[in-house]
């Protein structure tokens, strides 16, 4: 019905317009009197039917080609942020103002089509110049730019947006679950980015037919809806698609280099395998090793030696945060509360280990 419609309106216009072609290149030839005027109306309706005609017969092809053009309109425009529609659509109406009053002067001048040619060409120019500085210029607006974001802030159920880089977070660190309490403290900026991928691969180790697998999935989701429903960070789930056959860990890795980005993980591997490539990764296995608290050499603890080394006669004892600590000549003491000596604390990659020896050795060798 729609299309009936519009096809009537350009057979009008069609005929309009031939209608005034006719009677403007007339006017131009001839002077109307009485013997030519029978001739002169003939002229005015078979122009206006050739006019109409003619639109008639391209409106269907008008109107695919407008629904196309509208279509790829309404495409980009949905890919563009609302504060560049609007500061945009400010800078086409002030350089379409200023086009106007530029045009005034040009529309003076005396030789014939030369100021409309002139006119158009300022009318373009301006509007294009309008909206390029209204949304390059967009972020030195900062109060209209504020206001934007409170109410998109609004719109997203008062989630923070951030122009930080996107953190990419693997299966395992979701899994892991510390991922939370650390964003719950602040030290992770979002946006905080899911891949589809990611959550295919959670999906299927969560329903699993192994118990311990299946337990871990969930506690991965439990995790993801903790971050998305507790936390005032923001969290997107991304859907980009890469070659089938491909592993999770290269998805990952590819996905950080798309969206410029950080991979979050505690995959020693992935982590290896990301610097190899260049892609900034953070590890909470580092983040969680580099607060642990110091320990000195010469320091005193007192520690539960729990059962004994791989080295002949050794104990070994762990802190709260699982710390190992290798007691020398600590086995007698298994299943004892006692005080040692801090000699020395080695950093690997797996962790943290610290030597020590019972202190009551160490007063006899002093």
């Amino acid at each position: 019905m729609l299309n009936k419609i519009v096809r009537g309106i350009l057979s009008v216009l069609g005929a309009l317009s031939g209608l005034l072609i006719y009677i403007y290149v007339t006017n131009n030839i001839l002077t109307v009197t009485k013997d030519n005027f029978m001739a002169y109306v003939i002229g005015i309706i078979i122009s206006s039917l050739i006019g109409g005609g003619v639109l008639f017969l391209l409106s269907p092809w008008l109107i695919n080609k407008g629904r196309d053009i509208a279509n790829w309109i309404e495409s980009e425009l949905a890919n563009v942020p609302i504060t560049n529609i609007a500061l945009g659509s400010i800078g086409l109406i002030i350089g379409l103002i200023i086009a106007y009053l530029i045009s005034q002067l040009t529309n003076n001048i005396p030789i014939p089509f030369v100021g409309t040619i002139v006119s158009t060409v300022v009318y373009i120019f301006m509007a294009y110049l309008g909206v390029t500085i209204a949304t390059k210029k967009i972020e030195e607006l900062p109060n209209l730019q504020a206001v934007f974001k409170k109410n998109m802030m609004r719109e997203k159920g008062g989630k923070k947006e951030s122009k930080n880089s996107p953190k990419i977070l693997d299966t395992s660190v979701i899994i892991d679950g510390r991922i939370a309490d650390i964003c719950k403290t602040g030290f992770i900026e979002g946006p905080l980015v899911i891949p589809e991928f990611v959550l295919e691969e959670l999906r299927h180790i969560a329903d699993s037919s192994i118990t311990i697998k299946r337990n871990r999935g969930r506690r991965g989701l439990d995790i993801l809806n903790k971050i998305q429903k507790e936390l005032d960070i923001e969290v997107k789930i991304d859907s980009n698609s890469f070659e089938e056959g491909l592993e999770v860990d290269t998805k990952l890795l590819k996905l950080a280099q798309l969206l410029e980005g950080k991979v979050v993980t505690n995959d020693y591997n992935l982590n290896k395998v990301a610097e190899f490539q260049g892609v900034p990764v953070l590890n909470i296995n580092e983040l969680a090793n580099a607060v642990k608290p110091v320990v000195l050499p010469g320091e005193e603890m007192f520690v539960q030696v729990i059962k004994d080394g791989k080295e002949s006669g050794q104990g070994l004892a762990y802190l709260d945060d699982g710390t190992m600590i290798v007691v020398e000549s600590g086995k007698k003491y298994i299943g004892q509360n006692i005080d040692v000596l801090v000699t020395s604390v080695l950093q690997t990659a797996a962790g943290r280990m610290i030597f020590a020896k019972p202190k009551t050795l160490a007063d006899k060798s002093a």
